[in-house]
């Protein structure tokens, strides 16, 4: 669907509103931007992220000389309608130091790990790296890591039953790589089990 500008937007003296980007599938806040109404427009126009630069005094693309674009999916109003918030799909690091988000690594949260391993996932898929334990599984087929995922299952039961804390942990961080791979295969973002956990505790 098309983005849609949010009506009667509260600008300040200088026309600009704040703009929190937000990563759609995990939740984690990438950047903070300013937008003015011509921004707003071509980002509408074009699904793209454009801000203003309040120290270039220009209007700019996000990644237009990274090639690190945000593609917006939508754009939310805040109660006052002075704020907005965008949920974006980021193809790269947010930041332009190389960083996923502009805030440091150490902002991402549990789903943003996850989000992550998945689209790391997805990249050795694409790319079969030499040398990845990826991209050998994968090779292999889904067979092999449905079979990875029964025989982790088992560990972490074995482990919950009677081994330690930090090795309970271990185990239960191999099921969820094998299950992440599993959801890669059949193209299912890990966001998907999210909503479908979120959709149930409602209904609890």
């Amino acid at each position: 669907m098309p983005v849609s500008i949010p009506e009667g937007l509260a600008y300040d003296a200088a026309g600009l509103v704040p703009v929190v980007v937000q990563d759609r599938r995990s939740g984690d806040v990438l950047m903070l931007a300013w937008a003015n109404a011509e921004a707003l427009s071509r980002t509408a126009a074009t699904d793209f992220a454009h801000f203003w630069s309040r120290s270039r005094r220009a209007l700019w693309r996000k990644g237009e000389t990274s090639g690190h674009v945000l593609r917006v999916r939508e754009l939310r109003v805040d109660c006052d309608r002075d704020a907005l918030l965008m949920i974006v799909d980021p193809e790269g690091p947010a930041c332009h130091t190389g960083t996923r988000t502009c805030f440091g690594d150490e902002a991402t949260s549990v789903a943003g790990v996850l989000a992550e391993v998945g689209r790391v996932i997805e990249e050795r898929d694409q790319s079969r790296p030499e040398g990845s334990y990826t991209a050998r599984l994968l090779a292999k087929g889904q067979n092999e890591v449905l079979k990875k995922i029964g025989e982790e299952a088992i560990e972490v039961a074995l482990a919950a039953r009677s081994e330690s804390d930090e090795r309970l942990a271990e185990e239960a961080a191999d099921l969820v790589y094998h299950l992440l791979v599993a959801l890669g295969q059949r193209r299912v973002g890990f966001e998907r089990v999210l909503e479908t956990l979120q959709a149930r505790r409602r209904g609890q």
